[in-house]
């Protein structure tokens, strides 16, 4: 496997990840990751003085979000003439 596919793989036994494994998976760059965390957007803690995001919370912003950017439908009902 090379590098660059390597990096892709996610490893699922993680309970913590990196700021940059974090952003890696949420495929976005390490600076909006640490804009996000530092809004509350996404949970963190710290390790000593180490700051890590835990893995169900990547998962869980993408669900807030989705929930919140989710545009709202009406149904309208339709009468057959």
């Amino acid at each position: 496997m090379d590098t660059a596919r390597l990096a892709e793989v996610v490893d699922p036994t993680l309970v913590l990840l990196t700021v940059e494994e974090a952003a890696r998976r949420l495929q976005i760059g390490r600076t909006v990751c640490y804009r996000l965390i530092s809004s509350g957007e996404l949970e963190s803690i710290t390790v000593g003085h180490l700051r890590r995001v835990p893995a169900d919370a990547v998962p869980e912003f993408v669900t807030r979000r989705r929930k919140r950017q989710r545009p709202v439908t009406t149904l309208t009902t339709v009468t057959a003439a």
